[in-house]
């Protein structure tokens, strides 16, 4: 073998093993990649974007208070409890929250209070119906001077909800008279610091409807409750980063900007140059040098 083919089959020997090292660290299908073990862009089965993160330190400060990743399943947390994240939409910036002790047209029973803090980035949509069930007829919803409950389109919903056979989880016969039913509607207009407070309310359980489909059909109505968060957290410097393939976060004691890039090192502009591609497939750029000496 003469010294120049030597050199070059030894330089070969040389790159294999680091080429092997690059491309087994590095994931090729484009989902869930961690982040220092901490960061990724999904939580179970939902996508994960800023200003949502999956671990401290992802995502905006402001929003990972409220929303966090927990073995698997997104949840939003409120003065009244925790709660599993149904859905996130991002084009219209809402996600759907689901009370586990929320009535539902399968499943009803004593519900507990809902609220949303004062201060959240989180409002409810104009998309949400609360009915109240099993209320009091001393209840200050039927208060006539107030008119709080919807009694047109309300009462078909109430009627609907009375219906299904899931009402007697609350001591109801099927079908009962909806005298003990209110569709609030003092919702409308109600931002953050709003408070559904059962036990004032005299009431046993509540519901919430997103979108009702079949609206003669309770069966098919979407249960949950629907907000909208505030998306002016985007700037130019989180776009820069996610462009650069990294990911939004924070750190220090001041909660400042932090890019967060796929090799685990953390910027304060955005992962160019961190040896990965913008194809969006999350594969490393491998450089081949091969010098003949």
């Amino acid at each position: 073998m003469s010294p120049l083919a030597a050199a070059f089959f030894i330089s070969i020997l040389f790159l294999l093993p680091q080429l092997h090292k690059v491309c087994a660290a590095s994931p090729a299908d484009g989902r869930t990649i961690p982040t220092r073990g901490t960061c990724n862009n999904t939580c179970g089965t939902i996508p994960v974007m800023f200003p949502f993160g999956t671990g401290f330190g992802c995502g905006h400060p402001y929003f990972a208070r409220y929303v966090k990743c927990n073995a698997g399943t997104l949840q939003f947390s409120t003065g009244t409890g925790i709660y599993p994240v149904s859905s996130i939409d991002y084009p219209t910036s809402t996600i759907v929250v689901a009370d586990p002790f929320m009535s539902t047209c399968s499943s009803m029973q004593n519900s507990g209070s809902f609220s949303l803090d004062r201060t959240s980035p989180f409002t409810l949509t104009g998309s949400n119906v609360f009915v109240l069930l099993g209320c009091s007829t001393t209840s200050p919803v039927f208060d006539p001077s107030e008119d709080l409950c919807d009694t047109g389109s309300g009462s078909r919903v109430c009627s609907g909800l009375y219906s299904c056979k899931g009402v007697t989880g609350i001591g109801l016969p099927q079908n009962a008279p909806t005298s003990t039913c209110c569709v609030y509607d003092s919702l409308m207009g109600i931002g953050s610091g709003y408070s559904l407070d059962l036990p004032k309310l005299q009431c046993s359980s509540y519901s919430s409807i997103y979108e009702f489909g079949d609206e003669g059909d309770p069966m098919k109505w979407k249960f949950g409750i629907s907000l909208q968060y505030n998306d002016s957290y985007y700037t130019p410097a989180c776009k820069d980063c996610e462009t650069s393939g990294g990911l939004c976060g924070f750190s220090g004691l001041d909660e400042s900007f932090s890019c967060i890039c796929r090799d685990g090192v953390n910027t304060t502009t955005n992962c160019f140059g961190h040896g990965y591609t913008l194809s969006g497939a999350w594969e490393p750029k491998i450089q081949t040098k091969t010098s003949i000496g």
